[in-house]
């Protein structure tokens, strides 16, 4: 088993449970990593026979453009619709972080980590 990374995707968008949130939006920043069997690709060199990280890219940005109130909800979204899309994928693990989110402090960002298997 083989696996593929996307490090640090930056994506402008308005999730969360503020009104505020909603109007102004924020940064994230989405890491992805997905395991796949990428042995034939190796050999035949041809894109067909690996998993597409245009295609995962495509994926974390439609995804996140949906307006959620939780980030579990987008990086479930995301799980979803790679395994849907996606069907050499047999493991996801996705990290979605909002930068300088808005609760009191100086906080970096705040992150939720989610993966799972087919």
């Amino acid at each position: 088993m083989s696996s593929i990374r996307l490090k640090n995707i930056r994506i402008f968008t308005n999730h969360g449970c503020l009104t505020e949130e909603e109007k102004i939006g924020s940064d994230y920043l989405v890491n992805l990593t997905v395991k796949a069997d990428l042995s034939k690709a190796a050999v035949s060199d041809h894109l067909k026979d690996t998993v597409d990280y245009v295609h995962l890219n495509r994926i974390v940005k439609e995804q996140m453009a949906i307006r959620s109130k939780l980030l579990e909800h987008v990086g479930q979204r995301i799980i979803d619709t790679i395994f849907t899309e996606l069907p050499k994928v047999h493991y996801v693990k996705v990290r979605v972080s909002k930068v300088n989110p808005p609760i009191g402090g100086d906080v970096a960002e705040v992150s939720v980590s989610m993966s799972s298997k087919r």
